[in-house]
């Protein structure tokens, strides 16, 4: 059965309007400087790995390919993020995004420690527990940031 149609449906225009101005965050102070930590701390991780794998590899136990490849995969997160610090306005899915794959992070590194893939030394284990752990911490202040952060909309 066809509808009848009286013209465009400005309700729905609204609706439309008021999710996108919903799904924009005013961005506090705390999540700005959260996921600057989080920028920086991917950039040095990233630059350490992707640098210094080869000397890495003997003393933690892991491939050297597999810790350039995963420094190299954190330079770019680090210029997203600190891109996203930058900003006073933020898709709100963008922060879940970031949330989202630290959480991930955290996982993998524990599963890379359980799985037995590799034969990581002490010290290779302690690095793995130390860097998932400072990842966990970033990710909970990201999440206390987005909390105090705004709706866009109540600011505009």
């Amino acid at each position: 059965m066809a509808s009848i149609s009286n013209g465009p449906d400005r309700t729905s225009d609204a609706a439309q309007t008021g999710d996108q101005a919903m799904s924009m965050i005013q961005s506090s102070r705390f999540l700005r400087n959260a996921l600057a930590l989080d920028a920086a701390a991917c950039a040095a991780t990233g630059l350490l790995l992707s640098l210094a794998a080869a000397p890495l590899s003997g003393l933690l136990g892991f491939p050297e390919a597999f810790l350039r490849g995963a420094g190299l995969v954190l330079l770019p997160c680090a210029a997203a993020l600190a891109f996203l610090a930058s900003r006073a306005t933020l898709p709100r899915l963008a922060v879940y995004a970031v949330i989202g794959v630290n959480i991930l992070w955290v996982a993998d590194s524990l599963l890379i420690l359980v799985a037995g893939w590799f034969a990581p030394s002490g010290l290779g284990i302690a690095f793995v527990l130390a860097q998932a752990a400072a990842v966990a911490v970033v990710t909970e202040l990201e999440v206390i940031g987005l909390k105090r952060s705004g709706s866009a909309a109540s600011f505009a």
